[in-house]
């Protein structure tokens, strides 16, 4: 075999390959974070991933919920709704701090595929650019009401100030997010905490508020709310664009990095929780003051606390001031994950890396098409729609994790993304995330009667929970992996079961990897990296397949 180093792409494709290795080392884009890269202690990595939470979607969404189905109902589905949440999100988040991988890497070998998971990155795309449309929209509201804005012209400054801050990856983001968490805490919990102190009565007005419905606390309702809330699943998936950069897990670090996991993973739900609680409070609150439509936006909401708490001019500069940091907090995460979902598809479908910039700029401008449609006014119907596939894709990829890697043992433990190791298409997460995902929608668009059109999240949960294991059972785990040799003889793994950190030279792009990131190339004795092998449009570097073993 040849062992000369061969570079496939001469000339200009070359200097664009040198190009895209140089971004994608910036903050690994499509690719394994090495140990090396990943220097912050396990309590920057939470501190740095639940700062991204610090979004005004959640008030908006609570008040919806509860000005329409009652406080009793909001209450209930958004206790249901974090069940869930927590629950799928434990697996997911663990798998990505341990093997430092992102949401896509890990569903490509959770069930999905090689090119089967470009499905996700898209729902994972859209809820990127949906959420930051929404937090664009409250921003703009704030503009609006303290410099007197137009509104349009609000939706163009809060889409673009956070290009120069996402530029630079995960470095400039948790210099933000550390230095901006503490004075957004306080903005937001202390008007709480003074209206409940001074004036008791209001908590009381809020537990008896019936909403529009006044139906009583009811199933309908409660699903209802919960459907919208769970339109939130997939942050999940921002949260471990940051968890992949926790450090090794080791026995010295074993209980600080556990719980700057489920902190910051799973966790980031119970804020969530608390933050749409506090919109229905806030809603109901103002309701008589600024009327139903006005009351479910977090401008209005934090204005009138703050407008009973401290001078009247301080009021609407100090509102403001919140929702652009939360706006600024959370938007640079949107606008960073929702470059690497986009570019993620993009290089595996096309072979090509056209850099993550670009993928920053499409995102902003479908979130800013969404903000000029003004989706704020229909918000609900937006979410309820968009959480059945939601649930449906991050619902099989937790079972497949916790059910068919655990319990069955069909899907293989160590999680796999390597072009060349895994099947295109692996039909286990595939149908049950379309069967799941459209019968759901189905249901919500009440093509079963309006009895079950409330059931449709539910609906989604529980037909990828149960099609996730049978479909491996079905298939006998055959479709998992292509390969279960990469042709490296050095471990994957280290003693203590995380990704090793020795580093090998691709041959294509002369760079040094750590283990993880490599496989064998099939025409030369030397190895290739990840970024080489999705971008490698001939296959001259992807290993064949390999027979079973007997």
């Amino acid at each position: 075999m040849d062992t000369k180093p061969r570079l496939s792409t001469p000339g200009t494709a070359r200097t664009a390959a040198d190009q895209a290795v140089k971004e994608t080392l910036e903050d690994y884009t499509l690719r394994f974070a090495p140990r090396s890269y990943r220097r912050w202690t396990p309590m920057v990595v939470a501190t740095t991933a639940l700062g991204g939470i610090a979004y005004m979607a959640d008030f908006s969404i609570g008040a919806g919920i509860g000005l329409t189905h009652g406080t009793g109902n909001a209450l209930v589905a958004i206790a249901v709704a974090a069940v869930v949440i927590f629950v799928t999100g434990v697996p997911l988040a663990y798998y990505g701090a341990r093997y430092n991988l992102d949401l896509d890497l890990i569903t490509r070998g959770s069930g999905f595929g090689y090119y089967g998971s470009v499905l996700t990155s898209v729902i994972f795309a859209s809820f990127t650019f949906i959420f930051f449309a929404l937090e664009g929209s409250i921003m703009a509201q704030g503009l609006e009401l303290g410099l007197h804005l137009p509104v349009w012209i609000g939706y163009l400054v809060s889409t673009f100030m956070v290009i120069p801050l996402v530029v630079y990856g995960m470095k400039a983001l948790s210099r933000l997010q550390v230095w901006t968490t503490p004075v957004w805490l306080v903005l937001m919990v202390a008007p709480l905490v003074y209206l409940i102190a001074e004036d008791p009565g209001s908590v009381d007005r809020f537990l008896a508020y019936a909403g529009t419905d006044g139906d009583g606390v009811n199933t309908a309702s409660v699903l209802l709310g919960a459907g919208v809330c769970l339109s939130l699943i997939a942050q999940i998936g921002e949260q471990i664009d940051y968890l992949r950069f926790m450090p090794p897990r080791t026995g010295a670090n074993r209980r600080t990095w556990w719980t700057a996991v489920l902190m910051a993973g799973p966790g980031w739900v119970v804020l969530g929780a608390l933050k749409q609680v506090i919109g229905v409070f806030l809603a109901v609150y103002i309701l008589a003051k600024v009327g139903p439509a006005a009351a479910t936006e977090p401008i209005q909401q934090f204005r009138g606390a703050f407008d009973a708490m401290m001078p009247s001019w301080l009021v609407v500069p100090l509102a403001v001031v919140l929702v652009v940091i939360s706006q600024i907090k959370i938007n640079v995460t949107n606008a960073y994950s929702g470059s690497l979902a986009w570019t993620n598809s993009f290089t595996r479908v096309t072979g090509h890396y056209p850099g993550r910039m670009v993928f920053v700029l499409v995102n902003l401008g479908f979130a800013l098409a969404l903000m000029e449609a003004d989706m704020f006014s229909f918000l609900n119907d937006i979410l309820g729609f968009y959480s059945n596939c939601a649930i449906a894709w991050v619902v099989t990829v937790a079972t497949d994790i916790g059910v068919n890697k655990y319990l069955l043992a069909l899907s293989p433990r160590q999680p796999e993304f390597r072009r060349g190791m895994l099947y295109a298409v692996n039909p286990v997460g595939v149908v049950s995330f379309v069967a799941a995902s459209g019968l759901s929608i189905a249901a919500y668009f009440h093509a079963f009667g309006d009895t079950l059109q409330p059931y449709s999240p539910v609906a989604a949960a529980v037909i990828a929970f149960v099609l996730t294991p049978l479909m491996a059972i079905v298939t006998k785990g055959r479709y998992y992996l292509r390969r279960a040799d990469d042709g490296i003889a050095e471990p994957l793994l280290d003693s203590d079961g995380n990704p090793s950190a020795v580093t090998l030279d691709c041959h294509v792009c002369l760079k040094p990897y750590e283990r993880p990131d490599l496989t064998a190339c099939r025409t030369h004795d030397a190895v290739v990296c990840s970024l080489c092998l999705s971008t490698d449009k001939i296959g001259d570097h992807v290993l064949p397949a390999q027979p079973p073993a007997a």
